[in-house]
């Protein structure tokens, strides 16, 4: 008999919510308050590139460098900006602090709109909940502002855990957080290796949250699959009568 089910964890970004316009559009909308014109098209691809080689040299944030969240991304859109002819040193601090701000702000981000449904369902069936999310420390603010902050016992971000999903170890993190053993807890993401596999790596049942319908997920059975969250609460269910 499997343990009962006590606990939902929750990827946060492409699951519960996801950026209200591209970065780059953001980007160039932040730029022209500061009198700059530029094109997305570039701004996009000059993001991409920081990105990557930030990500590259400085991961999780840079946490074991000495870096945090707000300094790595302060070095991200400066780097961005730099690309794009952006050379003076006080205004790439002024758009990098004026964005930091903006991405904490609830107005850039969007729910999806089968999210609240889904969290109020799961605290309908009586099950506790938390986030295990690759994000910084603004995610609080962020998920306050959508209303969202209330359903949720704990959040574990990568920043506060110094360490980022796929590895099992933020995992595990968040199975001590729950008190219980991981057979007591599903997650739900939309990842496939930093949420579906990590978690199960961990012993955790997880569900892959598929809006697209992606063909390649051959290996993941049926019924660990979801379409959208509305098919969440029925598995939940199933999942308890399963242990029951």
């Amino acid at each position: 008999m499997r343990a009962p089910l006590r606990w939902v964890l929750w990827d946060v970004k492409d699951t519960l919510l996801r950026v209200r316009s591209s970065v780059a559009e953001q980007y160039c909308d932040e730029a022209r308050r500061m009198g700059l014109n530029l094109e997305p098209a570039e701004v996009d691809v000059a993001f991409r590139q920081a990105y990557r080689h930030h990500s590259r040299q400085f991961p999780n944030y840079g946490i074991s460098q000495g870096l945090d969240g707000h300094s790595w991304w302060t070095e991200v859109v400066k780097a961005t900006f730099s690309q794009c002819r952006v050379r003076d040193p006080v205004l790439l601090n002024e758009i990098a602090r004026n964005l930091y701000q903006n991405f904490s702000n609830a107005n850039n981000w969007e729910l999806f709109p089968d999210s609240k449904s889904a969290l109020e369902s799961c605290s309908s069936l009586g099950l506790k909940m938390g986030v295990v999310s690759n994000f910084d420390n603004r995610l609080e603010a962020i998920l306050r502002g959508c209303g969202l902050l209330s359903h949720f016992n704990f959040l574990l971000t990568s920043e506060a855990a110094g360490v980022k999903k796929p590895q099992v170890a933020i995992f595990e993190e968040a199975c001590r957080k729950c008190g219980v053993l991981s057979t007591s807890i599903v997650h739900v993401g939309d990842h496939y290796t930093n949420d579906y596999l990590a978690s199960r790596s961990a012993g955790i049942h997880g569900f892959l949250l598929d809006r697209t319908n992606d063909s390649n997920h051959h290996d993941v059975p049926k019924e660990h699959l979801l379409s959208s969250l509305d098919d969440l609460p029925v598995r939940l269910q199933r999942y308890m009568k399963k242990c029951s």
